[in-house]
């Protein structure tokens, strides 16, 4: 997994509440267990039109955030279905960050899981973030996870709590499975002994 340490990059708004799974990535693309190629089904309803153009009033299809990593939204983001696919899109696209004042609890748990760091802030500090992001091209948030913070383009300063352990393997870049080989040689050590001890098995 690639490590979260700090990231620099348009923030798009996005003021939809309880935006859920489902508008995330649409049931048809949960067809493939693969993580890459979801990118284009991101938002898929809203993003483009009955002809499959681009919508332009959708806000990734607007010249100034087809590059966003960023997505700055409205209240409980990710409800819904637990599909893992929902973060692997978001990902794919290129968004690395998810601001929110609060997420479903799978949503949530499968971004720290796949290298995306979901952010939970007040009413008031959305509300300053999401005028931030409103700025097009100059809507430019720097994510600091080490030092837990969003730095707007005016220079202010936003605060997030985030749990300890889940900093350390965002910032480290650990999955599940990076954890479980960080005892390799113990797991190894473990197998020999086992093996040794009963040759039967």
């Amino acid at each position: 997994m690639e490590k979260f340490v700090k990231l620099t990059g348009v923030a798009a708004p996005l003021p939809i509440m309880n935006v859920d799974t489902d508008m995330i990535i649409p049931k048809q693309f949960l067809k493939t267990i693969q993580r890459t190629g979801l990118g284009k089904g991101l938002f898929s309803e809203m993003r483009y039109l009955e002809d499959g153009s681009d919508n332009p009033d959708f806000v990734l299809n607007k010249p100034a955030y087809r590059q966003a990593s960023i997505l700055v939204a409205g209240d409980n983001f990710g409800c819904g279905s637990s599909r893992e696919h929902a973060p692997w899109a978001l990902l794919d696209f290129g968004v690395r960050c998810v601001i929110s004042t609060s997420f479903a609890d799978i949503f949530y748990n499968n971004c720290f899981k796949n290298g995306i760091l979901p952010i939970k802030v007040d009413p008031a500090d959305l509300e300053k973030l999401m005028d931030d992001a409103t700025r097009g091209a100059n809507a430019t948030l720097t994510i600091d996870l080490e030092a837990q913070e969003i730095r707007g383009p005016d220079g202010g300063v936003v605060k997030f709590d985030i749990d300890p352990f889940r900093k350390h393997c965002l910032l480290n870049g650990l999955d599940d499975i990076g954890l479980t080989l960080q005892k390799a040689e113990k797991i190894d050590a473990y197998e020999k002994n086992a093996a040794a001890s009963r040759p039967w098995a």
